[in-house]
């Protein structure tokens, strides 16, 4: 039986890599290798040091524990499409001087936008995007006459 430091590292990092849908406790401990007791006290001690979150949950009858992770490793695509990566200023951005982060529309209109996945109008960014006269042309009027 591996040492149970160990067996809690291995467990944190299957868990982490699970992501947002998390893992069953039962399911973790087949992965590992490890009894379901073991499994427990492993389970609870990294849910006691902050480091997973468990939830009861009823699968096939019975109530086990789904875990998840409390934090995931930041990842690029969190910050693919933020305005500082190719803006021309990027390089005299700073927040003591006129060209700040603190007034700058771009940064705050994307920070707002973060999870929504309605497009942001290009010429006002704090508009909703018109919609594109190719997608819906019901409303136009011929042009034949």
């Amino acid at each position: 039986m591996p040492k149970r430091n160990d067996l809690e590292q291995k467990a944190l990092h299957y868990v982490v890599g699970t992501g947002y849908q998390g893992v069953l406790q039962s399911d973790l401990w087949r992965e590992l290798g490890a009894s379901s007791r073991e499994g427990s006290r492993v389970s609870i001690k990294l849910e006691e040091k902050g480091l997973i979150r468990r939830e009861k949950e009823l699968q096939d009858g019975r109530w086990t524990y789904r875990l998840y992770p409390k934090r995931l490793p930041a990842s690029i695509e969190t910050i693919m499409d933020c305005p500082c990566l190719l803006c021309p200023d990027n390089a005299r951005c700073d927040p003591t001087t006129t060209i700040s982060p603190k007034n700058c529309t771009k940064l705050t209109d994307w920070i707002l936008n973060l999870g929504n996945d309605t497009p942001v109008n290009p010429q006002n960014p704090s508009a909703p995007a018109e919609p594109s006269m190719l997608e819906d042309d019901s409303n136009a009027e011929s042009l034949d006459t």
